[in-house]
């Protein structure tokens, strides 16, 4: 007989809510995110009120024992996790006791829906139903404690003060408020699963009932444990990456041009310095209080590790270590998260610089420096990318045989990893051949444009510093711009060479002022560059220093395309590998402009792409394309602004990418490249271009 994993019980919405309020149920998702437009809520009401099934939930039995308290806190741990429903028990407790919930961006909202008697109709509060008497303008009111009768009162006299309200219809709108409030009685049918139920049925459990294709990972069930064990904890660290989002005047902040992290990725740096591991499988199994070898469990084991996560995420979320850090990514000639093509380097990284100081009481004028090279080598060698959580535990194994607090033999090791990865073949075979590719972001592009940091190099033929122009926190509407060395309509109609790819490879690309750029539009080389060199008028040595920074082949002008590309490749790579050697050098320090005064965070907000088509940056007909995460999607931009995928449109760039198998929770304009006249040109770079445009447009008051 098969073995049920679930046992069937029916509860109605007050006691649930009773059950929330009591803590016997974990709600978090009132102080996570709430992700359910306010439409959606108002159907869920009207739904119940009209008799309508609304869908099972789903809980599962936590291992806490009866009456276990969190850690640091008097609060009683809870019975039941909330596994498939929490969206809608999220929308009846918010609405039903007027609480407020996060949104996405982090800030507090109430939910406030309305209700119509005289039809019976749920609407979204707005400014014209909160002055129409025909409505109750939220109704939260009717289940305050000892205020049903008030209320219903109160909306009759107000209706009645608008038009004539008789005995009859008082009474038939009083009853329909009844039956409004009697939605506390409303049944709903509950799975729970038993407390034997590990996290990978659970996980496959939910993503077969889910309607919406979620899926659960082993991060989510780490955040679900905080929260029942050491919900302080996770509000820690929750607080840290929302205040990570928008930039602080006069004030420290984790605000940062690099990465704006998530919890589930903050989450990770800690379990790498507590335990060392970065398999988040093995680590859940350790918060549950099981060990890996016996398979034993005890609440003691649970106590032990709890208290391992909580001073390691203490060293994480500290702002003093989280800057420090953010400096050795600077020394290593990146800027921002435009330079950035991987997030895991950067929280593997900060993991090591932990390891460092915290371990092994690194100087931190020696830490800055081996750390910067070893971010330069796992960005550029991509080393956190596919199987990275292996990867990442072979990396810490390595540094179990030193001792603690030997500083030297941690730098020791992690010179060993970098010499032993950056060895003469990948700089002469290994790097050239990454730069044979148009992907606008690849890592070795990037690690280019970081040499160029380090090199404080200009750009070609200009006295303007890239870095400078590099600043993340200003926005020019012109400033350096990446420019075709064999422009664009040379190519396609003197050489013939149609294909984007080849025309947009990263060595014909060099880095110019704007108006350099209009200048040269479609000349062949042999005729602008002759030109630009007289025109700039620079000393023989500054030439040759642009010659070789921008790594120009001897008379590559004269060059056959295909021969300029391999020659400039390997070129490009030489400058690399040099930058790349300064950085061992402790007496190196970046001369970094301070940047500038950060945007407003809301000026790219309700950008649409039809904005883009309506101001030239995009065309109706472009195709965008997935150069980052090699799921070779391919979509089109149609007349109407939207999205057109596998032959399905879209409304929004984010909508068309998270259609796109494998691909979840993603921002579509840091996801879709577009090719346009111009290269291959990220969404987000382009919505920015707008933003200033429009901007620049205004007038001034």
């Amino acid at each position: 007989m098969t073995t049920m994993l679930f046992s069937d019980s029916g509860y109605s919405v007050g006691h649930l809510m009773e059950a929330i309020e009591r803590g016997d149920i974990a709600l978090p998702d009132i102080q996570r995110p709430f992700v359910w437009q306010a439409t959606k809520v108002r159907s869920l009401f009207d739904s119940m009120y009209k008799g309508f099934p609304v869908g099972f939930l789903l809980f599962w039995e936590t291992d806490a024992d009866p009456g276990a308290r969190q850690i640091g806190t008097g609060t009683v741990v809870p019975r039941y996790l909330i596994v498939d429903g929490q969206q809608r028990l999220t929308s009846l407790y918010a609405v039903m006791k007027g609480t407020e919930v996060l949104r996405e961006d982090y800030s507090k909202t109430r939910i406030r829906i309305a209700f119509r008697p005289a039809d019976e109709t749920f609407a979204v509060t707005d400014a014209a139903i909160e002055k129409d008497p025909e409505f109750i303008p939220d109704i939260s009111v009717l289940w305050a404690p000892g205020n049903f009768r008030q209320s219903v009162r109160d909306f009759l006299n107000r209706l009645s003060a608008r038009r004539e309200v008789d005995q009859v219809e008082r009474d038939r709108l009083a009853d329909v408020l009844d039956r409004l409030r009697d939605l506390n009685s409303y049944p709903f049918k509950v799975m729970e699963l038993t407390r034997a139920v590990d996290e990978e049925r659970v996980a496959e459990i939910f993503v077969r009932i889910n309607s919406e294709g979620v899926t659960l990972n082993q991060a989510d069930f780490i955040l679900t444990l905080m929260s029942v064990f050491w919900e302080k904890g996770r509000r820690e660290l929750e607080d840290f990456c929302r205040e990570a989002k928008t930039p602080k005047l006069n004030t420290a902040s984790p605000f940062n041009w690099y990465l704006q992290p998530q919890p589930p990725q903050l989450l990770r740096v800690t379990v790498a310095l507590a335990f060392r591991r970065a398999v988040l499988k093995n680590v859940y199994t350790l918060l549950r209080g099981r060990d890996l070898e016996s398979g034993d469990a005890s609440p003691q084991i649970r106590e032990a590790q709890f208290a391992k996560l909580e001073e390691a995420q203490a060293h994480v979320l500290d702002l003093t270590h989280w800057h420090e850090f953010l400096l050795c990514l600077e020394r290593a000639g990146f800027r921002s998260s435009k330079m950035i093509t991987s997030d895991n380097v950067i929280l593997f990284t900060y993991a090591m610089w932990l390891f460092g100081k915290v371990h092994y009481a690194v100087p931190l004028p020696r830490l800055r420096e081996v750390i910067a090279r070893w971010f330069f080598m796992t960005h550029t060698t991509s080393r956190y990318s596919g199987a990275f959580e292996s990867q990442a535990e072979r990396d810490f194994t390595i540094l179990n045989a030193i001792p603690q607090g030997d500083a030297q033999g941690f730098c020791d090791a992690l010179d060993s990893l970098i010499n032993d990865t950056l060895t003469g073949d990948f700089w002469s075979i290994t790097l050239p051949n990454g730069l044979a590719t148009s992907a606008a972001k690849s890592p070795a592009l990037m690690a280019y444009i970081a040499a160029l940091n380090i090199h404080d190099a200009p750009a070609l033929l200009s006295h303007v510093r890239v870095r400078a122009r590099l600043d993340p926190a200003v926005i020019a509407r012109k400033g350096i711009e990446r420019h075709h060395l064999f422009p664009r309509k040379y190519l396609r109609n003197t050489l013939k060479i149609t294909e984007t790819s080849k025309i947009n490879q990263i060595a014909n690309m060099a880095l110019v002022e704007w108006f350099t750029n209009i200048a040269i539009s479609d000349k062949a080389p042999a005729e602008y560059w002759p030109d630009e060199t007289s025109e700039a008028n620079l000393p023989p040595a500054e030439l040759a220093k642009h010659t070789y920074l921008h790594a120009l082949p001897k008379q590559w002008h004269e060059l056959d395309y295909p021969s300029f590309l391999a020659a400039r490749r390997q070129l490009m790579a030489q400058v690399t590998k040099d930058a790349f050697n300064l950085l061992r050098d402790q007496s190196y320090q970046p001369d970094y402009p301070t940047p500038g005064s950060p945007p407003s965070p809301h000026l790219a907000f309700g950008v649409r792409l039809s904005d883009l088509i309506d101001i030239g940056l995009l065309d109706v007909g472009t195709t965008l394309v997935d150069l980052q995460r090699g799921t070779e999607a391919t979509a089109v931009v149609t007349s109407e602004g939207r999205i057109e995928l596998d032959g399905e449109t879209f409304d929004t760039p984010t909508e068309a990418a998270r259609a796109v198998p494998g691909v979840q929770n993603r921002n579509g304009w840091e996801f879709w490249y577009a090719d346009t006249e111009n290269g291959v040109k990220l969404l987000a770079d382009l919505r920015e271009e707008f933003v200033q445009q429009t901007a620049q447009s205004e007038p001034s008051e």
